[in-house]
């Protein structure tokens, strides 16, 4: 509830964002920005992912950014997380979900690297801000499990 007054209360424009949590095993996939002049962001890591085009499905989003950034067809399976972030020029409504890949065969065509970690590696990686709450909602929800 919080996030959703966040976003009613900002003149900020929101953009809606889809993200994969891509698991391998007891692994999940991470990748790293590029250089920006955005500093909040430039070379942290995130979740692979994007905007979602008007009259575009999560689903339909994820799967095109995925083979847009990477060359890579994945599986959408459901939600694993979902935050409202406000970054100094836009507030990001990211919801992130579960995909498997029948291969880890991507490439990188808009990142500088990835790397496949377990759940308790993934505080040893600089996230961007808004992923790293994805981050703290999948521990709290494999904690939980």
């Amino acid at each position: 509830m919080e996030q959703e007054k966040l976003t009613l209360q900002s003149s900020k424009p929101t953009v809606h964002v889809v993200a994969a949590v891509v698991k391998k095993g007891d692994r999940i996939l991470c990748t790293q920005r590029t250089r920006s002049h955005k500093n909040y962001n430039s070379e942290r890591w995130e979740f692979p992912g994007g905007k979602v085009k008007e009259g575009e499905s999560d689903h339909e989003a994820l799967i095109r950014e995925i083979r847009e950034e990477m060359a890579w067809d994945v599986f959408v399976g459901r939600p694993a997380a979902r935050v409202v972030h406000e970054y100094p020029d836009f507030i990001i409504d990211m919801t992130a979900y579960y995909c498997l890949a029948e291969n880890d065969d991507f490439r990188l065509l808009e990142h500088l690297d990835a790397r496949w970690l377990t759940l308790d590696e993934l505080d040893t990686l600089n996230w961007a801000d808004a992923d790293r709450k994805i981050v703290a909602q999948l521990k709290e929800a494999a904690f939980k499990s």
